[in-house]
Parts: C-alpha cells; structure tokens; sequence
C-alpha cells in the first residue's frame, strides 16, 4: 500500500487510539477485491460468505436466503475458536481469503481488529441499529468511538442449579458470595462425592467472575495498554476461590474435559456458573436432566450494589477481504435484529442466547421451550440480569495467548503448585511481551 504507514509503525505511533492505527493502516477500502467468493450474479444478486461455530447458523442463512434475492450467503460451519476456527480465519485473511463476514467472540475483537483481519464499521453501522443495542455489549466492540464489530448476544453469568437437590436437602438459594460459601460446606455435610460446584480451569467464567467483582484487567487511558491482571478486585476473587479450593469444597477441572461431564451427569456438582446461552447447551448436552435444573441469579459481593460480569457471547465482523461490506452488514443487521433470525436460531433446539438486541427478548421468551427448566421463564430473568453488567470492561489486545497462560498455570495451581492468585501473576507476565512484540505502549499497574 504505497504512502502509508506499516501497521506495525501505525500501531506503536497512535497509541493512544491502538485499534484505528492497525484498522487505517490496513483494512482496506469499501472497493477492495478479495479472492473469497464474494461476487454479483448476472441478475444483480450479490453472494457473500460467512464462516460461524455457532449453533444455529444454518438455520439462520437458510432464512435469510429464503427471503432475500438481492444477497445471498454461502456458509461455511468451521470449528470454534478454541478448536482452530480463529487460525483458520487469521490464515485466510493472511491469504487474503477471509470471508465477507465471521463471527467472533468479544475478547478476540480488539486482536482481529489490531491485525486488520477486521474493518472499522463505524460508517456501516446505522444510527438505528446501534439505538437498539444493549451498551454493555456494544461497548466491548467499539474503542475510542470506532466500532469493529456488531454483537449478536450478551451473556450474564448466571447460576444454574439442581432444584431436585436443593430440595432434598433444604437448600435455600444464595443471593451472596457469603452464603454460596456456607452452601458449599453444607453440600459436603451431606456426604457422598457430591460438590457445590466445578471451578474452571480456564479464563472463560473466572474473568466475568473477576469482572463482575471490579476488576479491570486491560485499559487504553493515557495512550497505553494497561494491564492489571492482578489487581485487588482479581485478588478477592482469587482468594475467594482457593479457599474452596483448599477445604475440597469444589470440584477443579477443565470444562471441556470427561471428569466435568461426569460430575454433571451424575448430579456431583449441584450448582452450575456460566452465561445465558449455556441453558440451550445443557439441554441439548443433557436431555436426561429435564426438569432438575433451574436458574437464579449470580450471588452477588454487595447485594445493594448489584454487578455482573458476561461469560460468552460474539460478534459478527465484516473482513479486510470483503469486497461487498455494504451487503455484508446488511446480513450483519438482519442476524442480530431481525426476528426471523432469532426464531431461526432458536430452532435448532441448542441455542438460548440472549440477544444484544432487547426488543428481540419477547421473541427469544415465545421460541424458547421452557419444560427442561420446569417452566421458568428464564428469558425474563436473563433481562433481568443483563442490566447488571458493569460496564467499562476491556478485552486485551491477544486474549487466546493471555486465555492459554491462564489455563495452564490454574492447571499446575490445581494440583497444588501454586495459587490462583499467583497464577494471575504469571498470566500477566505473559501476555506482556505479545504487546511488546506488537509494538504497543504498554504499562502494568498490579501490585
């Protein structure tokens, strides 16, 4: 690109606007060609691709195909993030054959967009659309008044749990941190290999759980990244967590891993922590289990100061390759306000998203099969708790590296080398030198 800055130099001049520097420098224009299969038709119909994990999508395109002629969307279903999807797409946009559109889950969009994988949207997102988004999650996708990618859903953590056992047991439901503690030793006065929980060896729920504590691990003030994955929010959290750890209240192990299913399946782990979208997936995981789960809301640190953090949720970006943005954000607009999508979605039976859309709620609340959870209404209380979200909340610039680092060092802190909180520090020692090497200002505040 002839005259322009190398991202590289863009990204370590403008530092106090990171994501513009690497977007100006390298997403390209709205004429841009691309070797993905973007074209026109002969009679004027415009195909776009788009590459998704989520459930749903299928049903989703089939849709918008149904009742659209003028565009039209070739999908490709890829693996999640986690599982290659995200490598695949930074390989496709290196070989300048990303898709028109992708999804992208929130802490992986400032590092697309740091890359130029992602286009700034600003100009394409309509006044009315952004009116209709809930803040909280628009505002994971838009640095210093640029938006980089529009949100579908936003996932409140919330609090799963077996209401067969509660009731066998007395249990009331705790409403704080202090009570789900005092739960935790009363699940192991009853005896057995039953637990209160499954902790998560990995980034995924303990940063809503940090998050909704206060915590703020990355910030773009004062021309840097700041990072404080330590902090004292963190810490609370962190100390919180070993102690169950320590006394064995709590079962410790990878989410995705064989002993979690078990424990589940067989009833060990009476309470459950994730975001809205995890209702769809334990039904669809677990259909055995109809009518033993229901939903309540997290325990809160201050229950006269209510907060939350998210666990889950994504995006949809238009990519540097698209060569059709505009028809590209029009799909964009129609998955994430149009009641069709979410009905379509919804009708896969494995999807209980919440969306960043509120006026779509009632369609969400109408779709959704309620008898799994004993017929609670689980869309109302999700409204409930989406308000909750703190905002402020800043994803860093290269989370699957900062996620990996995290995981790994809860894993050794599992089996008894190390603590939570130190892991916390050897996470933030690690993901300081992906910054560097991104040539970014960088400053560390933990203490």
């Amino acid at each position: 690109m002839p005259g322009r800055q190398s991202r590289r130099s863009m990204l370590a001049a403008i530092t106090a606007l990171p994501l513009t520097g690497a977007l100006g420098a390298c997403s390209g224009s709205d004429s841009a060609t691309s070797r993905s299969s973007s074209k026109t038709g002969t009679k004027g119909t415009t195909t776009i691709t788009f590459w998704s994990a989520l459930r749903g999508s299928q049903e989703v395109v089939d849709e918008f195909n149904k009742t659209h002629d003028h565009i039209q969307v070739r999908f490709e279903q890829i693996p999640s993030g986690n599982a290659g999807g995200y490598l695949k797409l930074s390989n496709a946009a290196r070989a300048g054959n990303a898709p028109d559109v992708a999804t992208i889950e929130y802490p992986q969009v400032p590092g697309f967009a740091i890359d130029g994988v992602t286009r700034d949207l600003t100009s394409l997102l309509s006044d009315d659309l952004r009116k209709k988004l809930l803040p909280q999650a628009l505002g994971q996708t838009t640095f210093e008044g640029r938006t980089y990618s529009v949100p579908l859903d936003v996932e409140p953590t919330v609090l799963h749990y077996r209401k067969d056992l509660f009731d066998k047991y007395g249990f009331e439901v705790p409403t704080t941190w202090d009570e789900y503690a005092d739960l935790a030793r009363a699940v192991r006065r009853t005896g057995g290999k039953r637990k209160v929980c499954i902790f998560p060896l990995d980034m995924g729920l303990y940063s809503g759980l940090c998050w909704q504590a206060g915590a703020q691990w990355f910030d773009t003030s004062k021309g840097a990244w700041n990072v404080s994955l330590a902090d004292a929010p963190t810490r609370r959290v962190s100390k919180y967590w070993q102690r169950l750890i320590d006394e064995d209240l709590v079962y410790a192990n990878n989410p995705n891993s064989r002993a979690n299913d078990a424990q589940i399946g067989n009833g060990l782990s009476l309470t459950r922590h994730s975001g809205a979208w995890d209702a769809g997936a334990q039904m669809n995981a677990r259909p055995e289990q109809k009518g033993l789960w229901r939903i309540a809301p997290q325990p809160q640190w201050d229950p006269d100061r209510p907060a939350l953090g998210t666990n889950g949720g994504s995006t949809f970006a238009v990519t540097k390759d698209s060569a059709h943005p505009e028809a590209a954000m029009e799909f964009i607009e129609w998955q994430v306000s149009s009641p069709a999508a979410l009905k379509a979605r919804l009708s896969s039976g494995a999807s209980s998203q919440y969306p960043a859309v509120s006026e779509l709620i009632p369609v969400g609340r109408a779709a959704f099969d309620r008898t799994y959870y004993g017929g609670q209404d689980i869309y109302t209380l999700f409204e409930q708790e989406a308000h909750k979200i703190r905002d402020g909340w800043v994803w860093g610039p290269r989370m699957t590296a900062t996620a990996q680092v995290m995981q790994d060092a809860f894993t050794r802190a599992a089996a008894g080398s190390g603590t939570l909180e130190s892991s916390m520090r050897a996470t933030q020692d690690g993901t300081m030198p992906d910054l560097k090497a991104l040539g970014l200002k960088t400053t560390q505040h933990t203490t």
